[in-house]
C-alpha cells in the first residue's frame, strides 16, 4: 500500500489542537464579559491576572507564567499603565528593572472578573466528577513538566 501525499493529522485526535481550540473556547466566554464590561483584551486580561496573584511580578515575568510573547505582553503592560489599571516602579539600583503591580482601579476590575472566571470554571468542572478531576489536574501538570523538557 503506497504512502499518503502528505501527512494527515486527525485533528479530533490531535492533542495540540484539542487544547488550543478548547482554551480558545473557555477564554472567549470569559472574554465577552471583560472586554464588554472593560474593553481589556485576552492579552490585558492575562496580564492583569498574573499580577493579581503575583503582585510585583516583572514584565518578563507575566510573559513566562502566561507562556505568551514577550512584545504582546509589553504592549498590553503599557495600555493597562495608561489606562491606570496597573502600576509600574523602576528598581533605582536599577532602572532596567522594574515591577509591576494592579492599581486601586487595577484591584477593582480584577475583583470582578476573577469571581466571574471561578464560576466558569467551576461550572466546566461540574462536568467531572472528583476523581476525574484529580486526575485532569495530574495528566495537565504531567503534559506541562513534558512540554518543558522538551521546550524549555
Amino acid at each position: 500500500m503506497a504512502e499518503p501525499a502528505h501527512p494527515a493529522l486527525d485533528l479530533e485526535r490531535f492533542l495540540p489542537y484539542r487544547l488550543s481550540v478548547l482554551s480558545n473556547r473557555i477564554s472567549d466566554d470569559i472574554a465577552r464579559f471583560y472586554r464588554h464590561r472593560f474593553g481589556l483584551s485576552v492579552t490585558e486580561w492575562r496580564a492583569m491576572a498574573v499580577l493579581g496573584r503575583f503582585p510585583g511580578a516583572s514584565g518578563m515575568d507575566v510573559a513566562e507564567r502566561t507562556a505568551m510573547d514577550k512584545v504582546a505582553v509589553s504592549r498590553a503592560v503599557n495600555a493597562l499603565i495608561q489606562r491606570g489599571l496597573v502600576q509600574r516602579v523602576f528598581d533605582p539600583n536599577d532602572r532596567r528593572r522594574s515591577v509591576l503591580s494592579l492599581s486601586e482601579r487595577g484591584q477593582e476590575v480584577y475583583d470582578q472578573v476573577a469571581p466571574l472566571a471561578l464560576r466558569l470554571e467551576a461550572s466546566l468542572l461540574d462536568a467531572l466528577d472528583e476523581d476525574e478531576r484529580a486526575l485532569l489536574w495530574r495528566v495537565l501538570d504531567k503534559l506541562d513538566a513534558a512540554e518543558l523538557r522538551v521546550h524549555g
